[in-house]
């Protein structure tokens, strides 16, 4: 039997006037319509964006939509119990999430709720998941590096404490891992931030294998898990970096360090699309909301370094975007690239020749640059960039050309290596006192000597003996966080002294 929508709206109407004089319709109201996860309500006047309300059956939906005759809100819950004609509620507050230290360690849903069978969390506040980023007077320079462990990351796209960096590129390809090592790599530093991981529409399988590698290493005690798979409705993977968001800022206004990695937007303006035509929002460029833009930057520009004034506290976000076939100029990525500080770019071709990260350093950027970097780092990394340049421009005009002189043929070796000792396997983030010697080796042409296929035996077999013979020079390098010229030349004689060794 065919129903008519229109009719049966226009009689929940009508019954719903009949007791306007009886009921105070600004502070209770009726559903219309029902479905999709996303309920239309007549009534509510004094409803405000973002405000919860309370269903009969004692589930909550967030307002997104308000029209002159109705409000439209999604459902954070189980949708299937509602019915046209169910009465709703104010709540007077807007979406909150619980905060605090009770969560460290823990994985929860958006709304703070536990999804790993360790019990209740007894989370002593809350906090609303959109707030408005702190202005520019409560901010300072971001000039504290933030180690990620990852050589060709610390050496030429530096992140800072409070930046916002971007990771991007296809899928399969090591973006997600890149974050996990960076959060591995905080076990061990001397102010270790607070770790926040926000799964946006990943599978159940892949969140539970980034939960357990985190256990394995030790650094889930001083990470917060927020999930929100693809089985999960798209209400809740629309909040789920807001919620992820607040929970770290609670830590930054108290003074600690964040770190937050966003994986990843791209599913995130996916579901948000879904709920705003369900919400007949017009859609724009390739069929998402004009609003995405607004989506996203309302979201990273809440990263940033406080003030000391404030606490000195920061909030560094990693956002992750995946691309369809390397294409960077598509609607996401060039919204994100626009927002951040810099992006981390990862390349199919790069990957699937073996380096590891994939990271195309021509495309690669970090707008924050050498001020978030050690001095030590800086150098010994400066001609890193420019080498491999070069190398790259040399390596594609070598494909069409049949003899090289004998400069060009050494510029191919060098940056045949500077990419091999660059590479880096998963979960070995490496101390940046360890990046600079090696890294100190590969650029003064200590390596040229050397076979690519035994760079990497040789760098450990380096490392092994610094460590035991010269740990003077490391410490020196840690503690000073540059090179003297007292320590080149200590460094310069144990690198000959060892390969000599050899």
């Amino acid at each position: 039997m065919n129903i008519d929508r229109s009719k049966v709206t226009g009689v929940i109407e009508e019954t719903i006037r009949k007791y306007e004089n009886k009921l105070d319709l600004r502070e209770i109201g009726y559903v219309l319509q029902i479905g999709d996860g996303i309920a239309r309500i007549f009534g509510l006047e004094k409803c405000v964006y973002g405000e919860l309300v309370r269903f009969s059956q004692d589930t909550f939906g967030m307002v997104l939509n308000l029209e002159a005759d109705s409000v439209g809100c999604i459902i954070l819950g189980d949708a299937s119990k509602i019915k046209e004609g169910d009465e709703v509620s104010r709540t007077g507050t807007v979406m909150s999430v619980p905060v605090g230290d009770e969560l460290l360690g823990r994985v929860v849903n958006p709304l703070g709720e536990p999804l790993d069978g360790k019990g209740p969390i007894k989370a002593k506040s809350t906090r609303p998941i959109e707030i408005i980023a702190p202005g520019v007077m409560e901010r300072q320079t971001v000039k504290e590096p933030l180690q990620t462990g990852i050589k060709s990351i610390d050496a030429m796209i530096p992140i800072g404490r409070g930046q916002r960096e971007l990771i991007i590129g296809d899928r399969q390809i090591g973006k997600t891992a890149i974050a996990i090592d960076a959060i591995i790599n905080q076990k061990n530093q001397e102010r270790r931030p607070i770790c926040i991981y926000v799964a946006v529409g990943q599978k159940q399988s892949t969140v539970a294998n980034i939960v357990k590698t985190l256990e394995q290493f030790g650094a889930l005690e001083y990470t917060i898990v927020v999930s929100a798979t693809a089985s999960d409705p798209a209400p809740l993977q629309y909040i789920a970096p807001y919620a992820g968001c607040a929970i770290g800022e609670e830590f930054m206004w108290k003074g600690k360090d964040v770190l937050i990695i966003y994986d990843d937007l791209t599913r995130h303006a996916q579901a948000y699309r879904q709920l705003s035509l369900l919400l007949r929002r017009p859609p724009g460029r390739e069929a998402y909301p004009g609003d995405v833009f607004y989506l996203h930057s309302r979201l990273l520009e809440r990263a940033c370094k406080l003030s000391d004034k404030n606490g000195g506290g920061s909030l560094t976000a990693l956002p992750i975007i995946e691309t369809q076939a390397g294409d960077i100029s598509a609607y996401i990525p060039t919204n994100v690239i626009s927002i951040t500080d810099g992006q981390i770019y990862l390349e199919g071709g790069l990957f699937f020749s073996g380096v590891r990260p994939a990271v195309n350093v021509g495309l690669s950027v970090s707008r924050v640059g050498g001020t978030a970097q050690t001095k030590a780092m800086r150098q010994v990394a400066g001609r890193l960039r420019l080498d491999l340049a070069q190398y790259n421009d040399l390596a594609a005009f070598a494909q069409f050309a049949s003899e090289l002189d004998a400069h060009s043929r050494a510029q191919l070796a060098r940056g045949e290596r500077l990419i091999e000792i660059l590479n880096q396997d998963q979960y070995e983030p490496m101390p940046v006192e360890d990046q600079v010697v090696v890294i100190f080796a590969a650029v003064n042409g200590f390596v040229d000597d050397i076979s690519t296929d035994q760079l990497k035996n040789w760098e450990k077999a380096y490392l092994k003996f610094l460590k035991e013979k010269y740990a003077s020079i490391l410490k020196e390098i840690k503690a000073n966080g540059k090179i003297e010229d007292s320590i080149k030349a200590n460094l310069e004689n144990a690198i000959k002294e060892f390969k000599a060794k050899k």
